[in-house]
């Protein structure tokens, strides 16, 4: 093989030294240099979507889901900023990704050429780097600066922008390119936190009587599953999940209570309200987990990688403590050793009362009738699809009322669970699913889906058909945007608009996409379809005609605990 190579070619060889091995995206004139080189490649597999969107959030599933980022490609003006909202979901959400755009010419950027747009400037507020990479000297450095930035810290998304001639022309003494390069070998290095914060933290959990581990997105990154049970198990502390950290511990557990929202669960709701010191565990303290700032909170200490996360929120009552929370629970095991049974049997009585209401709050989703007939409710939908759904299956719910169904899935197993919660974008989970089965064709993957976000992504249908995979897509169909119909019924005297759509067979669609499909109105038919789905080994979708009487906004399970 020859020693020259275009600027492209380079990007392609960074990319495999880098460790990328799956990019995401629709091709353009400007893309060209780079995707052609991937031909010649084959460690480097191109998904080509319908819409740059979906791209942008394959590649942000997919660093959801492996930790390490991919790819997602489009070409200058409309094919960038198409990536856009995507890109917003992996940033709020903290998920590694490369995003590369590619410009027109060097000397024509900023003129009047076709499509023009300032790609740095429109990435810049999404992003943790942005930048134009001009000359092909800047190639290397670029790509390397960019990839430790997704990869350190608080992960995010990253953004080059390639001028076209930069690609396109010969490397003048290309640089040195290893096979796997050395950032690989330390960028998963996460602060251990100080000693002495630990011994501070340690007293004070071993004082309090009702201590609780509220984890968030955090324990995701951290993948520190095993380490916070093992300090919840040490200590009989009970744990709970923000919306975005749903997966990080598996909810099986005994000392595991689910997740706590603005709507909450009365379940979670009332472990927080009887807690008096919360260990926020990688939990920013969010909008969304504290009702806009509105629940109030005991002392709380505050444990992330980044330190401009701690104390944004309740900074009067929080300590912080820097640092990868899986060492910070390892290190409070062990500093907490001498004091660790006494406390485990003094919080025994409220963890077993906890237990028990665990029981009755389960027994609020356990009727399958539907209020409408001829239709299924979505409870009934999540609770009989965790029936007959393998137990590691990755489970993606969309934006909206399937993520607030989805606090009644049960997970076995954690980091098996992904939804679009910071940034809120519709259109996820079918783009997340395919991101799924590049990374893993064998693992399954249920995708909880609205009619609405389907709407906004059904040309990644005849994607998902082409790529294959256990893929199991079930439309919550309810012929409206459900969520935003039934917070104006709640809130506008049953007054609503804008949200309503004309009746649409998903199953037909599907069908004429290539994917294997069927309609259900029981759930008996559900389950069957589901379970033919999944021993198929192939993508299907089920359209289930949803109960629109069942509302996530005042339905009992969902409701905050009242105390008293």
């Amino acid at each position: 093989m020859s020693d020259e190579m275009t600027g492209g070619q380079l990007v392609v060889r960074m990319l495999e030294s880098l460790g990328v091995r799956h990019v995401f995206g629709v091709v353009g004139g400007q893309t060209l240099a780079i995707t052609d080189a991937i031909i010649d490649t084959p460690g480097i597999e191109m998904v080509h979507t319908r819409h740059e969107n979906a791209a942008a959030v394959m590649a942000d599933a997919y660093g959801r889901l492996t930790g390490t980022p991919a790819v997602a490609i489009a070409t200058t003006g409309p094919g960038a900023t198409n990536l856009l909202t995507g890109v917003g979901g992996a940033f709020r959400d903290s998920s590694p990704a490369i995003i590369i755009t590619c410009n027109n010419n060097g000397e024509n950027i900023h003129k009047d050429d076709a499509q023009n747009a300032d790609h740095v400037a429109i990435f810049a507020p999404f992003t943790k780097y942005s930048r134009l990479v001009a000359h092909a000297s800047s190639i290397k450095q670029a790509m390397e600066e960019a990839y430790v930035a997704a990869m350190t810290g608080n992960p995010g998304p990253v953004h080059l922008d390639f001028a076209r001639d930069t690609i396109e022309n010969v490397v003048g003494a290309p640089p040195e390119v290893p096979a796997a390069h050395p950032s690989r070998d330390w960028v998963g290095t996460r602060p251990v936190p100080a000693p002495a914060a630990v011994t501070a933290v340690a007293e004070r959990v071993l004082a309090a009587d009702r201590p609780v581990i509220w984890i968030g997105n955090g324990g995701n990154r951290a993948r520190a599953s095993d380490e916070v049970l093992a300090l919840a198990e040490a200590l009989e502390i009970p744990v709970i999940t923000t919306f975005n950290g749903m997966g990080a511990v598996p909810t099986d557990h005994p000392l595991v209570f689910g997740a706590l929202s603005r709507m909450g669960t009365s379940l979670t709701s009332r472990v927080l309200a009887e807690s008096d010191l919360v260990l926020a565990l990688g939990n920013s303290l969010n909008a969304v987990s504290t009702r806009r700032w509105k629940t109030p909170l005991p002392p709380v200490v505050q444990v992330d990688v980044d330190p401009m996360m701690i104390g944004r929120y309740y900074a009067e009552t929080t300590t912080g403590v820097v640092g990868d929370l899986g060492a910070f629970c390892t290190a409070l095991v062990a500093a907490t050793a001498d004091g660790a049974a006494g406390a485990r049997a003094s919080r025994a009585g409220w963890t077993a009362g906890l237990r028990d209401a665990e029981r009755d709050w389960w027994a609020l989703s356990d009727s399958r009738e539907p209020q409408t007939p001829g239709t299924v409710s979505p409870a009934v939908v999540v609770r009989a699809l965790r029936e007959v759904t393998p137990s590691g299956a990755v489970l993606i719910p969309d934006a909206g009322n399937p993520g607030v169904w989805s606090f009644l899935w049960e997970m076995p197993e954690p980091y098996r669970y992904i939804k679009p919660v910071g940034f809120g974008n519709m259109g996820f989970a079918l783009p997340a699913a395919i991101a799924s089965v590049a990374d893993d064709p064998q693992r399954p993957v249920l995708a909880l889906i609205g009619d609405g976000s389907l709407g906004m992504s059904l040309g990644e249908l005849e994607t998902l058909a082409r790529v294959g995979g256990p893929v199991c897509v079930v439309v919550l169909n309810d012929s409206s945007y459900g969520n935003i119909r039934q917070e104006q019924e709640l809130h506008f005297d049953g007054r609503t608009i804008g949200v309503d759509f004309a009746e649409v067979d998903f199953a037909a669609v599907a069908q004429g996409m290539g994917v294997s499909a069927r309609r259900v109105t029981a759930v008996g038919d559900l389950v069957d379809a589901v379970r033919a789905a999944f021993a198929s080994g192939r993508p299907a979708l089920v359209d289930v005609v949803l109960d629109r009487e069942a509302n996530a906004w005042t339905y009992e399970a969902f409701r905050p605990h009242q105390a008293g």
